[in-house]
């Protein structure tokens, strides 16, 4: 490999909620038993070395002695435009149709508020994104879930039967999609996004989609904008984008969306102006454009490299180790999410007994409940392999095996 997967960076002390949690006292993390240092698997940024390319395009930049207002730079949505062809064949898109929005979910909530009146409804999947959970609901709409449904394969799919129910009970007109989907890690196919797409045109359904893991695709599958999969979709959906979950730069704040509808495009952009702060970061301007560059290309690739690895790994040995817990394959992101439904039962044991376990034994994963699992777990998968196999040891010996 070109780039390094495998040094852990000493990120303790350093600005990294992921570790710094851990024995902070109220409000943080329980210190693991004596003799276990924490892995932290639970909060989805990556515990690898940043491409260094993004740090070389930020310190040119920190050379020059100013640090005043700016114009973003051609460089900037150049190499948006450049990454969202080569990486997902969109070969339509304009400049005019890149927006800045600081955060993903800062973009939900302008783009809800541009399609939909305080106190509506609004459609989303279930298991749910907790940051997409607290963003609706504070903004003042009310959650529709549709839950998602495991076929015979254990795959994660969408009720399209549920979904339509409740879009005409309920008068929805908008609808919040997550692709790929966060937590299950489900790779929506190319038809299931244009049936999701043709039963919002037949109800009239407007649709903000989180797309911004849609560069951890793992082998085997291929991510669908689903801007792309017809020409109403392209003027119903408002899609939002960022570097930071691909390149670990949730720090610095800085994500775009991509609207086509010119009428869509002016109301989304007139609600993220109104709090004076939907402004773009400097040195985020630089980090994309860092990100997006040919060396950031290579980085993506062995990332996903890596990430099925892990994959493979975590999952061979739930299914051989772990009995009574259940995890479906993630086909994207790099999180798992597992049932555990089983294993308390079996051990008479609370899923807050099994978490305890879990931090006892250094192993920081994720209380799964607010993301609408009734008794499960989310776990990051962004390690190094090494540091993996050690965190799936510790959990064999001193949680699952005893």
């Amino acid at each position: 490999m070109h780039y390094d997967f495998t040094t852990l960076p000493d990120r303790k002390g350093k600005d990294a909620l992921a570790i710094d949690l851990v024995g902070a006292g109220p409000g943080g993390l329980p210190a693991p038993r004596e003799g276990f240092d924490p892995i932290p698997m639970w909060v989805a940024d990556m515990s690898f070395p940043v491409l260094p390319k993004i740090q070389e395009a930020m310190a040119a930049r920190i050379s020059e002695p100013h640090f005043g207002y700016f114009l973003p730079r051609e460089e900037y949505t150049q190499a948006i435009l450049d990454w969202q062809r080569d990486r997902n064949g969109v070969r339509d898109l304009t400049k005019e149709a890149i927006g800045y929005e600081n955060g993903v979910l800062g973009g939900v909530v302008s783009a809800l508020r541009a399609i939909c009146a305080p106190g509506d409804s609004v459609l989303i999947h279930s298991p749910t994104y907790i940051g997409f959970t607290g963003s609706i609901r504070n903004a003042g709409w009310r959650l529709v879930h549709s839950p998602l449904v495991k076929d015979d394969k254990g795959i994660w799919r969408m009720d399209f039967a549920d979904m339509e129910e409740k879009i005409v009970s309920g008068r929805i007109h908008a609808a919040v999609f997550c692709s790929p989907h966060n937590p299950t890690g489900r790779v929506w196919e190319r038809e299931e996004a244009e049936a999701f797409m043709a039963l919002c045109r037949k109800h009239d359904v407007y649709v903000v989609s989180d797309e911004i893991w849609s560069d951890i695709i793992l082998p085997g599958y291929r991510h669908v904008p689903l801007q792309s999969v017809s020409e109403d979709a392209r003027n119903r959906t408002i899609a939002l984008y960022a570097p930071s979950k691909t390149f670990n730069l949730a720090g610095l704040i800085g994500s775009y969306h991509i609207i086509y509808s010119e009428r869509l495009r002016d109301r989304v952009r007139k609600e993220g102006s109104l709090s004076h702060y939907n402004n773009m970061n400097l040195l985020s301007m630089y980090a994309l454009i860092g990100a997006f560059s040919p060396e950031g290309r290579i980085w993506r690739e062995e990332l996903c490299q890596v990430i099925e690895e892990n994959v493979s790994y975590a999952c061979g040995m739930i299914e051989d180790r772990f009995r009574g817990i259940e995890a479906a394959r993630p086909q994207g992101t790099y999180m798992l999410f597992l049932d555990c439904a089983g294993w308390c039962r079996d051990h008479e044991k609370t899923l807050d007994d099994l978490l305890a376990l879990g931090h006892e034994a250094g192993v920081y994963w994720q209380d799964g409940r607010p993301f609408r699992g009734p008794c499960h777990i989310r776990m990051n998968l962004a390690l190094p392999h090494w540091r993996l196999q050690e965190a799936f040891g510790r959990l064999d010996r001193y949680v699952f095996g005893i």
